[in-house]
């Protein structure tokens, strides 16, 4: 009989761990291959972990409830024969994959991140709604939860913030003294005293990771920002004819991010070496153009869904993908693999009001473009009889790139050749 370990799968490009929610086989169970054999929880996802091999399940190297590192083995399964390529390959890519080992006081900080003050678990996702929602330990403790073992899902958290929303609140003074009074944290320095009328905030983990990921982005890549402004009078004018139509024919909102998208590929054709990633000395340049979109969820924190060869999909398809992945990014239901995989990020930061923006590049990407909301002004316009002042849609657009390889000519191109396809878009185009 062969033995094969079956490694936490890596889930995102930020996310260097994950917590076993629950093991849906135990230990001398058959297992098929692409069964599921545990669930895993992150702060962005839930996800099952299949078995790329067929046989049993001889040991459990991790209990429900614990934190582990991606590439660690979690279990080992017995097959007959021997194990196929295609497994050991899956295998040894997580492992390469695998952060290096944390050290014992970092795992057992990870740990408190999901521990409280009983023997009850709660995962991540539960915990950041928890949080969001002001809803203490004490009113969890109280839920009644429909998950194995009476765990608390998300469904049930949900269905209670729903139906607290009609309940009378404890005061936020309260609410806030039990929430301290709950927390179990890591042993840190003494606390700073602060002056003043403030509020103490801790970060959620999800924020943290965030943080760092930033931190790492600023200290890896020389970032270095250009900016230009385009028309976008045709966009906006052929988007308020045929939005209802598209509505009426496919069932979905027409937005302008599709549309941005696809402006974005084409640029990306133009200019490949944007569609790049850097390891060491050695530039990665990637034929896939698979584009990530900054999603806001509920609770602040943002996550970026890719969506994989981009490219290769029309008007239509981009605008049904963008749709159902910002849905599912509210929602929190993103699978494991549609956050990870990016070659180049677009955040839409018009949505918020504002008229441009600096984005942080995300690793190892190596730049990321923000559209900015789209104003009417007036406009110098070239004609044959002359100058012209008209009003027209304008936006502008910033592209921060890593200028250890993509120097300012590229770089301002690349944007500007973004801005020129959205200028050229046919107002006479059909859906």
């Amino acid at each position: 009989m062969a033995k094969y370990e079956l490694i936490m799968p890596k889930m995102g490009e930020s996310i260097t761990e994950a917590t076993i929610l629950k093991w849906l086989k135990k230990e001398g169970d058959r297992v098929s291959i692409d069964e599921a054999v545990l669930e895993i929880a992150t702060d962005k996802v839930d996800s099952e972990v299949p078995s790329p091999v067929a046989g049993v399940l001889s040991t459990l190297l991790y209990k429900e409830g614990e934190v582990v590192p991606v590439g660690k083995v979690v279990a080992v399964l017995e097959t007959e024969g021997g194990v196929s390529a295609e497994a050991k390959t899956e295998r040894q890519e997580s492992r390469e994959q695998a952060p290096k080992q944390m050290p014992a006081a970092e795992v057992k900080a990870v740990k408190s991140t999901v521990e409280n003050s009983t023997d009850r678990f709660y995962s991540p996702l539960v915990l950041n709604i928890a949080r969001h929602e002001g809803i203490g330990m004490g009113e969890l403790e109280a839920l009644s939860g429909t998950g194995a073992g009476g765990r608390v899902t998300k469904k049930d958290i949900l269905a209670y913030v729903e139906s607290r929303a009609n309940q009378p609140q404890i005061s936020k003074s309260e609410a806030v003294k039990e929430t301290q009074e709950s927390k179990v944290s890591t042993p840190v320095a003494p606390a700073k005293t602060y002056s003043g009328n403030i509020e103490i905030i801790e970060m959620d983990r999800m924020r943290r990771l965030i943080a760092d990921n930033m931190i790492k982005s600023k200290h890896t890549s020389a970032h270095v920002t250009s900016f230009v402004e385009a028309d976008v009078t045709n966009i906006v004018l052929w988007r308020s004819k045929m939005k209802k139509k598209f509505q009426d024919l496919y069932g979905e909102n027409l937005t302008f991010t599709p549309i941005f998208i696809e402006a974005i590929c084409k640029a990306l054709r133009d200019f490949p070496m944007v569609n790049s990633s850097l390891d060491g000395s050695n530039i990665i340049l990637k034929k896939d153009i698979n584009i990530g979109m900054a999603a806001a969820m509920p609770n602040g924190n943002l996550i970026v869904p890719v969506i994989k060869n981009a490219d290769m999909l029309n008007l239509v398809g981009l605008a049904k993908k963008v749709n159902d992945l910002a849905v599912r990014a509210r929602q929190g239901k993103l699978k494991a693999d549609e956050i990870e995989g990016g070659t180049y990020t677009m955040s839409n930061v018009g949505t918020f009001g504002n008229v441009m923006g600096t984005p942080v590049i995300l690793q190892p990407q190596v730049a990321i473009l923000a559209t900015g909301a789209i104003k009417k002004k007036p406009v110098v316009i070239e004609t044959e009889a002359g100058d012209a002042i008209g009003i027209r849609h304008m936006m502008f657009l910033s592209h921060s790139y890593d200028h250890r390889i993509i120097d300012g000519a590229v770089g301002g191109s690349f944007v500007r050749k973004v801005a020129d396809y959205l200028e050229q878009f046919d107002s006479n185009r059909e859906i």
